[in-house]
This record gives C-alpha cells, sequence and structure tokens, in this order.
C-alpha cells in the first residue's frame, strides 16, 4: 500500500468493509463547518472511485456509517483510521486532523475502490508547520484557479501554510506606477485564496519584498531616487541586474515609512497572524548612498536596525514577524535584539547543504524554519534528484535543531521559465520528510508519488522525470547572460564560461536522450487518467531543450571559432518561434502574462541574431 505522507503506524487487521449506497457520512457537531469540507471530500472520492454517492448527516452514527469526528486524546492535527466490517471511524485532535485522516483515506480508496481491507492507522506530523512557498512575481503570476490547485494538493499531502512571493505583482491602490506594467493580482483574489486555504485549514501567510529585491519600485520614477544605487531606475530592464541591485536606501527618512505604508495595506488581507519581510540578499547595502552610515555604524548595524523597526512595527499590529536569514547568518547574535516572536527562515538549497548556519540560529534560542527548494530556478524542468536530497537533508536539520517547521522554496529567478507542474514532485518531497523524517529511497518514493500523484501504473513517470534536465547543455540562465552581454553590455563575472558545456558531442547526445526520453515517458503515459496526462507540455518542454541547445552551439561556434552556419540559423529561428508560440500557450493555460513579454524579448533577440541580424 502506498500512501503518503507515510503514517506512522499502519496494523492490518484481517477481513474487508464493502462499501454500499446505504451508508452514511456523519460529522459530529463538535467538528463545525470546516467538518463539512472535509465530509464532501471524502463524499467526492468514494464517488470517483466507486460511483457511489453516499449522504452525509450530523450527529449519531449506526453501524456501516463513515463517522467523522474529534477526540481530546489525539493531539493536534493527529488522526486515527479505524475501518472495520461495521464501517470506516476517522477520528482528529482537531479540525486538521480529521481532514489528515480523510485525505490519507481517499489514498486507500485510489488502491483499493470499495472492497477495503480492515486496518487501524495511528498519524501525526514531526512538524507543526509544513508549508510551501511560490514565487508569484517574478515571471509567474498563477491565475486563481491554478493558485487554488496548489491548495487543493497541499491539502492531499497535508501542507498547512502557503506563501506567495511577491515584490510588486500586488495591485496596490497608491503604487500603479509599480505595477502598471504586470498583471497583479487583487484584494478579491487574495481574499478568495485565503478563505479556500482556511476551509482545507492552510494558512495563507503574505509575504512581501521590504528591503532588497526591489527592483521594480525602485525603478518608478517616483521612488527610483530611494534605491541604495544613484540612478539605478534608468537602467534598461535586465534578468541579472533585477536579482542583485535595488536594495532599498536605509539612511533615507523616507524609506522605512513607504514599506510600513506597503505593509499595512498588505496585510490586512490576509486572516493569517504571521507576516514574512523577506529583507533578504541586500547585496549593495552600505555600499552606495548609506556608505557613510555604513562606516559610523556597521553593515550588519544597518540591517538590523532596519529589520527591527519593521518587525516591530508588526508586532504592534498583532502580526507574528518572519524574514530569510541569509543575512543574519553572519552575525547571529543580532537574533537577540528582534522581538522573541520573529521566526527565521533559514534556507539552503544545496544538495548536500551544510548545517552551519541552522546550528548558528539555533544556539541563539532563536525560532526557526527550515527551507529548502524544489530547485526548478533557471531550468527548463527542474532538478528532480537535487531537490530530493535538499529537501531530505533540510527536513532533518529541522528536526535535530528542533525547527518549528519546514517551507519548501519554489523560486522564479530569471522569468519562471520552468512550468510549475515541474514542481509537484518536490513539492511531495517536502510534504513526506516534514511529515515523518523516516528516509524514502529516491526511486521508491518516485515509484509512489507516480501511483498516487499521476495514475502511472508503471511507477516509472516521476523518475523519467528527473532525468530531464540533465539533457540541457545550454541552460536559461547562459542564454540570458549572453544576450544581455550582447545587447545591454553587461560584463560577465571573472572566468564565466557560458558555453562551457556546449560542443557538438553534448549536443548530439541530448538529442538522442531527448528522443529516446520522449518514448518513455509516452508509454508511462497510457494508463494515467485523462486529467494527470501532461504529453503537451513534456512535448514542448523536450523540444525546447533541443533548439537551446542547438542555439548554444551556434553561439558557441561564433565566439570561439568566429565561423557561423547561415543555413542551420535560419533553421533554428523559424523552429524557435513555431516553439515559442507553443510555450505561451501552455504559459497563458495557468499563468497570467507576468513576465511573458521580458522574456519574448529575449527570444526574439536570438530568433533575429539566428538570422546573421
Amino acid at each position: 500500500m502506498n500512501l503518503l505522507p507515510k503514517p506512522k503506524k499502519i496494523t492490518e487487521k484481517g477481513g474487508q468493509l464493502l462499501l454500499c449506497h446505504s451508508m452514511y457520512i456523519v460529522i459530529s457537531k463538535e467538528i463545525s463547518d470546516n467538518g463539512i469540507y472535509a465530509a464532501k471530500r471524502l463524499q467526492e472520492a468514494i464517488r470517483q472511485e466507486t460511483g457511489l454517492l453516499l449522504r452525509l448527516s450530523v450527529g449519531e452514527t449506526r453501524d456501516g456509517d463513515f463517522s467523522l469526528r474529534i477526540t481530546e486524546t489525539l493531539s493536534e492535527q493527529a488522526y486515527e483510521i479505524t475501518i472495520n466490517e461495521n464501517g470506516v471511524q476517522i477520528l482528529g485532535g482537531d479540525g486538521a486532523g480529521v481532514l489528515y485522516g480523510v485525505e490519507t483515506f481517499c489514498q486507500i480508496l485510489q488502491q483499493y475502490g470499495g472492497a477495503l481491507p480492515c486496518m487501524q492507522i495511528m498519524d501525526a506530523p514531526d512538524m507543526p508547520n509544513r508549508g510551501y512557498y511560490f514565487d508569484q512575481t517574478r515571471g509567474r503570476i498563477l491565475k486563481l484557479e491554478e493558485l487554488k490547485k496548489i491548495a487543493d494538493r497541499m491539502s492531499l499531502y497535508k501542507l498547512n501554510q502557503l506563501q506567495l512571493y511577491v515584490e510588486h505583482t500586488y495591485l496596490f491602490r497608491d503604487f500603479s506606477e509599480m505595477w502598471r506594467d504586470q498583471t497583479p493580482i487583487t484584494a478579491e483574489e487574495i481574499r478568495e485564496l485565503d478563505s479556500y486555504c482556511r476551509e482545507r485549514h492552510i494558512e495563507l501567510v503574505p509575504s512581501l519584498a521590504s528591503f532588497g529585491h526591489l527592483c521594480t519600485l525602485l525603478s518608478t520614477k517616483t521612488y527610483g531616487d530611494l534605491c541604495e544605487m544613484e540612478d539605478s531606475w534608468k537602467e534598461p530592464f535586465s534578468f541579472w541586474n533585477r536579482m542583485r541591485y535595488h536594495t532599498i536606501n536605509v539612511s533615507d527618512g523616507r524609506s522605512l515609512p513607504l514599506i510600513k505604508k506597503m505593509i499595512a495595506e498588505y496585510m490586512q488581507l490576509f486572516s493569517s497572524d504571521k507576516f514574512n519581510i523577506c529583507a533578504d540578499e541586500t547585496f549593495c547595502l552600505g555600499k552606495y548612498k548609506s556608505k557613510e552610515l555604513a562606516k559610523e555604524f556597521g553593515i550588519h548595524r544597518l540591517y538590523i536596525d532596519y529589520v527591527k523597526e519593521l518587525a516591530q512595527f508588526l508586532v504592534e499590529n498583532g502580526k507574528i514577524p518572519m524574514f530569510w536569514g541569509d543575512i543574519i547568518w553572519n552575525s547571529p547574535e543580532l537574533m537577540k535584539e528582534l522581538p522573541e516572536t520573529m521566526v527565521c527562515l533559514n534556507w539552503g538549497y544545496a544538495p548536500e547543504q551544510r548545517e552551519d548556519e541552522t546550528r548558528s540560529i539555533a544556539q541563539t534560542g532563536a525560532m526557526q524554519y527550515l527551507c529548502p527548494g524544489v530547485c526548478g530556478w533557471n531550468q527548463w524542468a527542474n532538478l528532480i534528484e537535487n531537490s530530493y536530497k535538499n529537501i531530505t537533508r533540510m527536513c532533518n536539520y529541522a528536526a535535530k535543531y528542533h525547527g518549528i517547521g519546514v517551507l519548501n522554496t519554489d523560486w522564479g529567478d530569471f522569468g519562471h521559465i520552468n512550468d510549475p507542474a515541474f514542481s509537484i514532485p518536490g513539492m511531495i518531497y517536502g510534504a513526506v520528510f516534514s511529515w515523518n523524517k523516516d528516509e524514502i529511497p529516491f526511486t521508491e518514493l518516485n515509484r509512489m508519488i507516480s501511483h498516487i500523484e499521476y495514475g502511472d501504473t508503471t511507477g516509472n513517470y516521476v523518475s523519467y522525470l528527473a532525468e530531464i534536465c540533465g539533457h540541457s547543455v545550454f541552460q536559461w540562465r547562459e542564454a540570458v547572460l549572453y544576450y544581455e552581454n550582447q545587447c545591454l553590455k553587461h560584463e560577465l563575472e571573472e572566468g564565466e564560461d557560458l558555453f562551457r558545456n556546449v560542443n557538438h558531442a553534448s549536443v548530439d547526445t541530448a538529442s538522442a536522450a531527448l528522443r529516446s526520453l520522449y518514448k518513455k515517458l509516452l508509454e508511462s503515459t497510457k494508463t494515467m487518467p485523462e486529467n494527470k496526462k501532461q504529453m503537451q507540455l513534456l512535448s514542448v518542454t523536450l523540444q525546447g531543450i533541443g533548439i537551446w541547445n542547438a542555439i548554444g552551439l551556434l553561439a558557441e561556434s561564433r565566439e570561439k571559432t568566429r565561423s557561423f552556419d547561415l543555413k542551420k540559423g535560419l533553421e533554428l529561428a523559424e523552429k524557435l518561434e513555431y516553439w515559442f508560440m507553443a510555450y505561451k500557450e501552455n504559459w497563458r493555460s495557468t499563468g497570467k502574462e507576468g513576465d511573458l513579454h521580458h522574456i519574448a524579448e529575449i527570444v526574439f533577440w536570438y530568433a533575429d541574431w539566428l538570422r546573421h541580424k
């Protein structure tokens, strides 16, 4: 039996329960309104898997019924499932526990249909906070219905916190200059999503850039002079510059009131008592406009005083402040100056991520989440094996150093060019190991996900997905940097070789491997339900990787040998444009426009470049 996350204890009892139409799903009165969602979720799952439509009721159960109720004998979020020949009992320590029991039962139902083996399951999470973090700013801005699908999947795998990263993609009332070139999310959408998440026992936590990564705000005519760098707002848009150079000037007295105003408007949309101010990667702090202040007090003093001011503002407004830990790592003793309720979000994405930072934060006594990643940024398809290694390691650190949560991140550096569907295995890894830290081997877990999430009876689908990234030899990051070097005259970092993996042999090998992999993916999808098949996405992605590999080979030839195959260039230009048409269709099926126009600028530059113009 495949169950994810893996329950703590399963006891087989012998015998079978045969589902029939006369059974009722009975909710106890103490579950409250949220119990209705759990009951309807169970009702719909039974209908889908068996064709039976069971009626709902409230109150006392009879033999043969499904009983959903809360008991004081279980802790918060814990659940117990008992299946015997007289019916099904799902107990929870609270409403969340009841729902988690229902979600586990739905997975059992998926595998056994209407003839269920008698058993008892007892389960509870290792981590109280188990989250997913999606970049809703730098590239993809998902439509509301897609965000709801994320919440549904989170509920299935017992994740209970969702954060959407926002820099400039919320429709603030007084900042039209910031979002005018975007397709921002609205107050109505956030409120609806907040309610949708609450019903599934998911806390929607606001996350707003407030210090670094303020590219769009600090590129406006109104607020550009608040950037730490002089005249940075005059620079043309650049994916690379957006990542590095837009830190607010803490020496300007207008900065804090401006950010507080944005926070004050944004926080009111959420029912959560938490607020993530981010405050990460303040690369320019103390180097330009605040240089003199940094000389007097030190960069870390500038940082902590600014963060402390925002944190105190949140505390005064009844919120628990959260922030990314990459700056405080270097001076962990400064954590003691922040409010006691402050939560440090300790991130790291290496497959062999070290534990030094986690240990140093733990030694301060501060509360922390461990924050791994699904490893999709700058990739056409996620580095799935890397994400598995990173997530398992970070979840172990969370347990070892008494972290209070795990927040699994999905960033959109350089335009979020990977489709969010490729992040699903990584999301599930985070759910599995934040609930139960017991390791499940990579291959075995992929087999289980293939069955449960995708309905692939071969069990191979996720393993095939994990192979895709290995065949990209000219990555999107390198393509962007080459474009910006040629077009915007941006200097490359010392020793940077954009074509280090590009040669005739590597491109030819990748091309053959992509064809073979596509065939294997087609085979594994034969038995999948229609709504789980992703062949349009896979076809576009694999073809795109092949096209960009070929573009990289031509670019490598031009740069290193000064030769250029014009005929090949013309063929590739047309292929690129047809491919991008399909790519845009996939993008628009799930997301708003977002950064698609910035991606288009680069794609069309390459098409013209391939025509030798």
